[in-house]
């Protein structure tokens, strides 16, 4: 099972400048400014290294999930797995 991150809107400052989550993510379009100047992970393109959830700590605003690999469904009430190293995540 792998992770991916999800943004809580409530919780998100893009708006206001912040934008680390973006700037940090190494995935090229993984993580975007939706209409209402929040952040948005496109769930597609994430490899769950978990960089964004990391600069974000002080608001707190993203949270990993795991995926289940039967279906590609992401499990909202499961923990987040183990998180996938940078070599992991980009190894194929």
């Amino acid at each position: 099972m792998y992770n991916v991150a999800l943004v809580d809107e409530s919780k998100c400052i893009a708006e206001k400048g912040c934008r680390l989550c973006i700037m940090y993510c190494p995935e090229a379009d993984c993580i975007m400014m939706n209409d209402n100047k929040k952040a948005y992970v496109f769930v597609d393109r994430c490899k769950g290294c978990d960089l964004c959830k990391v600069v974000c700590s002080t608001h707190n605003a993203i949270s990993m999930h795991p995926v289940d690999p039967t279906n590609g469904k992401i499990v909202l009430e499961a923990d987040a797995g183990e998180t996938a190293g940078l070599g992991q995540a980009y190894s194929g």
